[in-house]
């Protein structure tokens, strides 16, 4: 079984591509959810709350405003953070990877933000970035998640650039305005399928 690696930046549509897989049938294992997921899980939380004190969680809930308005001004700060929680979402990703092939599927997706920054590549077969131009990720970002520019810009200064990332992916899809990106998904999917012999698969 495959394992296909997804990245972009904030506002790229690499959410809009999983969700592109997912309707050919394709399990996507969303990294940033299960993140999430895992801090609320005892272990991390306690190492969380000693990173950042009692704020980062309230009413028993993970405090993610609290804790991103420290991590995307701090970059130290972050990479302590991500020291925390990556190994653990690698690990888990082991885990549902191995469920999915046992369960016969030819590839699976990783959709991760930062799967080049910090190494998630290299536990994958193949990968996939999606770039869009700056001011159309800036106004997608703006419009999903209620940010300000200024926000918006901190956060893409924090991670790789696309210019970066399509040098080091084995495959680009391009997700400005004009493009057409269901094609380009159903062609990668046919590309995976017959490299991981979809045949008499799931």
């Amino acid at each position: 079984m495959l394992r296909i690696g997804l990245t972009g930046g904030i506002g790229s549509g690499k959410s809009t591509i999983a969700r592109i897989f997912r309707a050919l049938g394709i399990p996507v294992y969303d990294s940033d959810s299960r993140a999430k997921s895992l801090m609320h899980g005892a272990e991390l939380r306690e190492r969380i709350a000693a990173l950042f004190g009692p704020e980062s969680y309230s009413g028993g809930q993970l405090n993610t405003a609290y804790i991103a308005s420290l991590v995307f001004a701090d970059r130290q700060l972050l990479g302590r953070l991500n020291g925390i929680v990556h190994p653990a979402v690698m690990r888990d990703f082991g885990l549902w990877a191995a469920r999915k092939e046992r369960a016969g599927y030819a590839y699976v997706v990783q959709e991760n933000a930062i799967l080049f920054d910090h190494g998630f590549d290299r536990d994958m077969d193949f990968t996939v970035t999606v770039s869009a131009p700056a001011q159309e990720r800036i106004a997608r970002a703006s419009q999903r998640d209620g940010l300000k520019t200024e926000e918006i810009g901190r956060r893409i200064a924090n991670q790789m650039t696309d210019a970066l990332r399509e040098s080091r992916a084995d495959y680009v899809i391009s997700n400005g305005e004009r493009e057409l990106i269901v094609p380009a998904v159903a062609a990668l999917h046919l590309e995976f399928c017959r490299l991981g012999t979809c045949d008499g698969k799931k």
